[in-house]
C-alpha cells in the first residue's frame, strides 16, 4: 500500500479491479487511526507529505510530485516502443476507417493529445445513424491509450450540476450524444474553449481549477444531435462508413492495446502535418466536411420549421379571423423558447426571417397586436396594442411554410 498525507488529510493510492480484467489508479481517503492500526503509531512519521493537489497534464514526462504539491493527473501507462518488427496495422486501418481522407489531420490530433495535452482542440464528432460503424471503439481507444485521463460520459453527465468526476480529464466524451437543448450546445462550446472551469461535487464548496479537456461525441443522430449555428468553427464532424460483416474484427480493440507502444513511438517520431495555425490548432477550412454543412443545415432548417409551425398554432388558436400576424424578434425568440422548449440563438432566428423568408421589421417602432405563449402552451394576446418594430407575415404565407393550401383562396 502507498500512502500520503496531503495537506492535512491522509491517502491510500490503490489499485481498484475492473471488469475487463485490467485495473485502475484510485487515490482513497484514510484515516490516521486506520494507518496506526494496520502498521503502528510510528509508520505515519514515514508517510511522505505534499502541500496540497496540483494537475499539471503530461505524458512523455510525467511527475507525480510538483514541487511541493501532487500532480493529480493520472501517470501515462505505457512506455513506448521502437521495435521496427513491432507494427501497429490496426490501429493505423481503424483510423483510416475513421478519418478517411482527413487521417493525416487524425494522426495530428493523437500527436497533440500525446505531447501537447494542454493545447485547445476542437469538438470532435463522430456520427452515423447506422449501427456497426465503430464509433464507440475510437472512445475505447483513447480510454487504453491515456487510462484514467477520459471519461466516457452519457447526456445527462452533462447536465448534472456536479461534474468533479469529469472536470479534471483530458477527454470528456459523450456517447450516444444528444445534446440538442440550447443550455447544453452552450456547456459543449464552454468545454471546448474554456481555461478554466468550475469544480463542483456533492457535500464540496466550489473551485475553480485550470480545464484542458478535449471534448469528442459519438452520436447516432447525424444532423441533430447539438445545435449549432452557421458560423460555428469549433466543430469537427466525421460520419463514420459503416464496417462490412466480411471486415468486422470482433478481437479489434485487444489487438489495438497490443499496437499502443508502437503507435506511440511512431507518433513522436513523426512530424506534424500541419503548424498550428488557431487557437484550436486547426483552421476551419482544415476541419470542414460534408458532415458538419449537413449539421448547420440541418440547425437551420429546425429553426424554421419550429417557427412556421407556432405562427400557425397562433392562426389555428384564435377565435377572430387573422389575415396577417405582426411580430418582433423578441417575440419569436419567447414564442420558441416557451412552445418549443429550445431556445434558439436570436441571431438563428433573425437569419430565418430576413435570409430564408425575406422578412424586414419596420425601421421605426410602431404599435401593433402581439401575441405571447405562456409556459402551459396557451396563445394569448394582452389586449392592448405594444410598441416595436416588428416584422409581418400574410395568413397565406404562414399556410404555405406549412405546406397547407389555403381553402379559401381561389388564386
Amino acid at each position: 500500500m502507498t500512502y500520503y498525507r496531503i495537506g492535512t488529510s491522509y491517502y491510500n493510492l490503490v489499485m481498484k479491479p475492473l471488469v475487463s480484467g485490467d485495473t485502475t489508479e484510485v487515490l482513497l481517503n484514510w484515516t490516521s487511526e486506520a494507518i496506526k492500526q494496520d502498521h503502528g503509531k510510528e509508520f505515519l512519521s514515514t508517510i511522505e507529505k505534499f502541500d496540497g493537489f496540483c494537475l499539471i497534464p503530461s505524458h512523455l514526462d510525467y511527475q507525480r510530485r510538483i514541487g511541493n504539491f501532487y500532480n493529480h493527473y493520472s501517470p501515462f501507462g505505457h512506455i513506448p516502443n521502437d521495435n521496427p518488427d513491432k507494427k501497429f496495422n490496426t490501429i493505423l486501418g481503424y483510423l483510416r476507417h475513421v478519418f478517411g481522407e482527413q487521417l493525416e489531420l487524425g494522426l495530428d490530433y493523437f500527436k497533440i493529445l500525446l505531447e501537447h495535452p494542454a493545447q485547445v482542440l476542437p469538438v470532435l464528432c463522430l456520427v452515423n445513424k447506422e449501427r456497426n460503424t465503430g464509433k464507440s471503439t475510437f472512445l475505447y481507444l483513447l480510454k487504453d491509450i491515456f487510462g484514467n485521463n477520459v471519461i466516457i460520459n452519457r447526456n445527462e453527465d452533462l447536465r448534472s450540476n456536479f461534474n468533479s468526476d469529469w472536470a479534471q480529464k483530458l477527454v470528456v466524451a459523450f456517447e450516444e450524444a444528444l445534446l440538442d437543448k440550447k443550455d447544453d450546445s452552450e456547456k459543449i462550446k464552454n468545454l471546448a474553449t474554456a481555461k478554466y472551469y468550475k469544480i463542483e461535487a456533492k457535500g464540496v464548496d466550489r473551485f475553480e481549477t485550470e480545464f484542458f479537456g478535449k471534448v469528442v461525441l459519438t452520436s447516432n443522430n447525424e444532423d441533430n444531435f447539438i445545435i449549432m449555428d452557421n458560423e460555428e468553427n469549433r466543430y469537427w464532424v466525421r460520419k463514420v462508413p459503416i464496417i462490412n460483416n466480411d471486415d468486422e474484427d470482433t478481437a479489434i480493440r485487444e489487438k489495438m492495446k497490443e499496437e499502443i507502444p508502437s503507435f506511440l513511438h511512431f507518433l513522436i517520431s513523426r512530424k506534424f502535418s500541419v503548424p498550428r495555425k488557431t487557437r484550436m490548432w486547426f483552421t476551419k477550412e482544415q476541419i470542414r466536411t460534408d458532415a458538419l454543412e449537413r449539421v448547420k443545415q440541418a440547425n437551420r432548417n429546425r429553426v424554421e420549421a419550429d417557427l412556421a409551425q407556432l405562427l400557425l398554432v397562433i392562426i389555428d388558436t384564435r377565435e377572430e379571423p387573422i389575415d396577417e400576424i405582426q411580430f418582433t424578434l423578441s417575440d419569436a425568440h419567447e414564442w420558441l423558447k416557451n412552445k418549443i422548449n429550445k431556445n434558439y440563438d436570436v441571431a438563428a432566428v433573425k437569419r430565418v426571417l430576413q435570409q430564408e423568408w425575406n422578412l424586414y421589421s419596420t425601421n421605426n417602432a410602431f404599435n401593433y397586436t402581439q401575441y405571447r405563449i405562456g409556459l402551459d402552451g396557451v396563445v394569448y394576446s394582452p389586449g392592448e396594442k405594444v410598441k416595436g418594430r416588428f416584422y409581418t407575415i400574410s395568413k397565406k404565407r404562414v399556410l404555405e411554410l406549412n405546406n397547407i393550401v389555403d381553402p379559401v383562396d381561389d388564386t
